[in-house]
């Protein structure tokens, strides 16, 4: 365990924060994976901004499925800003955990202790100035609409019981409208363009190389 962890009211310097955004099925959580993979991971907090979805328990399943969960409106980005302030300062947090097949937060949360990186995942994490503004690397992978399209069909099938009836209708309902009024223009305030993801590894190099240049200086 690092020394941060093991005093996590006690940093020694300010956490470098790095924000990685992109559409629905771009690549987002392989490139947090492989910074992930090639940073020491007792030195990173992990944040998903799809944990911060708001609970909708008090709704029917139907009224659920009207919600448009790709609007910023939908996240409480309040409470991811709030979390990240609180690892910045040395203290541990307890993130939210949404299960997305009944759009509800589960009763458990997840513990996250400080780190030399924080590290934050999500489609709309640029929309926000006050979150953005915390960042020091903002990184945005940029993938072609057709494949993000069959990934996210994928995912949603295998992985959160959807049919692919309502995975289509969603994406043209709400995800393909939202990605283009909040998502894509999110993009102008990226440090870092990534086109194909973590699949581009002569970008993920670079990202890497500039992260472990900023610990050694630390």
């Amino acid at each position: 365990m690092s020394e941060i962890s093991m005093q996590p009211n006690r940093l020694f310097f300010t956490p470098f924060i790095i924000g990685v955004a992109g559409g629905t099925g771009s690549g987002k959580t392989t490139v947090s994976r492989h910074i992930q993979t090639m940073i020491d991971r007792d030195q990173i907090a992990y944040l998903q901004h799809d944990s911060y979805y708001f609970d909708h328990s008090h709704q029917t399943p139907a009224e659920r499925a009207l919600v448009n969960y790709d609007h910023p409106d939908s996240l409480d980005t309040a409470l991811l800003i709030d979390h990240v302030q609180q690892l910045r300062q040395g203290q541990a947090i307890e993130t939210p955990l949404y299960d997305f097949a009944t759009h509800t937060r589960r009763a458990e949360t997840r513990p996250i202790l400080p780190a030399s990186i924080i590290l934050v995942e999500g489609i709309l994490i640029f929309v926000e100035k006050a979150l953005r503004d915390l960042m020091d690397i903002r990184i945005y992978v940029d993938t072609d609409a057709d494949i993000r399209f069959i990934r996210r069909l994928h995912r949603d099938v295998q992985e959160r019981g959807r049919t692919v009836e309502s995975v289509i209708e969603q994406y043209l309902a709400t995800v393909r409208p939202m990605h283009l009024e909040f998502v894509e223009a999110s993009k102008r305030h990226a440090d870092i363009i990534v086109p194909e993801g973590g699949e581009n590894r002569v970008a993920m190099e670079m990202i890497v190389s500039r992260i472990q240049k900023v610990l050694t200086e630390r």
